[in-house]
C-alpha cells in the first residue's frame, strides 16, 4: 500500500544485455569447437579415404596428394572462424559496438549545430516589434455600409 515503487527497468534491461550477449559468445564457442571436432574427423576421413581404401591415388594436383589440399583448405576455413570468434569478436563487443555509437551520435549532433549556425548566419530571423506596438494596426480598416440606392456594389472599393 504505501511500499515505494522500485525502479529496475535500466537495472534489468542492462541484465537482459549482459545475458545476451553471454548466451551468444558462449554459442559461438560452442560453434566453433563442433567445427574443430567435425574438422578433425573429416581430415581423418579423408585420409583414411585416400591412403588406406585408395581412393583416387593418382590425383595429385601440383604434386600433392588431393586429401592434402582438401585438409589445407578446411583448416583456412577454421582458422578464419576461430580468428572471428576469438580475436576479432572479443575485441568488437558490446563496449565496442556502444563507443561507435557514441561517437557517431556526437558527430552527427557536431553537424547539426553546424548546420544551424549556416542557417541562422544565411538567414536571420527579423527583429519582432515591441510588445507595446504588437496589437497596434498599421492602417484601421474603415466599415462601409451597404448604399440603398445601389446593394450590388461591393463594400470595399
Amino acid at each position: 500500500m504505501f511500499s515505494k515503487k522500485k525502479n529496475t527497468s535500466k537495472l534489468d534491461t542492462e541484465q537482459r544485455e549482459m545475458y545476451e550477449y553471454a548466451r551468444k559468445r558462449a554459442l559461438q564457442k560452442r560453434r566453433l569447437f563442433q567445427h574443430f571436432v567435425v574438422f578433425l574427423i573429416g581430415a581423418v576421413l579423408l585420409i583414411v579415404l585416400n591412403v588406406v581404401i585408395g581412393y583416387r591415388e593418382d590425383l595429385k594436383p601440383l604434386g600433392y596428394d588431393w586429401f592434402v589440399w582438401a585438409i589445407l583448405i578446411w583448416t583456412f576455413f577454421f582458422l578464419i572462424h576461430m580468428l572471428n570468434v576469438l580475436v576479432i569478436d572479443s575485441f568488437m563487443g558490446k563496449e565496442w559496438e556502444h563507443h561507435q555509437m557514441e561517437r557517431l551520435v556526437r558527430k552527427q549532433r557536431d553537424r547539426i549545430e553546424e548546420m544551424q549556425k549556416k542557417v541562422e548566419k544565411e538567414h536571420p530571423e527579423p527583429k519582432k516589434k515591441e510588445e507595446s506596438n504588437i496589437y497596434e494596426d498599421p492602417a484601421p480598416i474603415r466599415i462601409q455600409e451597404n448604399d440603398p440606392r445601389n446593394p450590388d456594389k461591393p463594400l470595399n472599393h
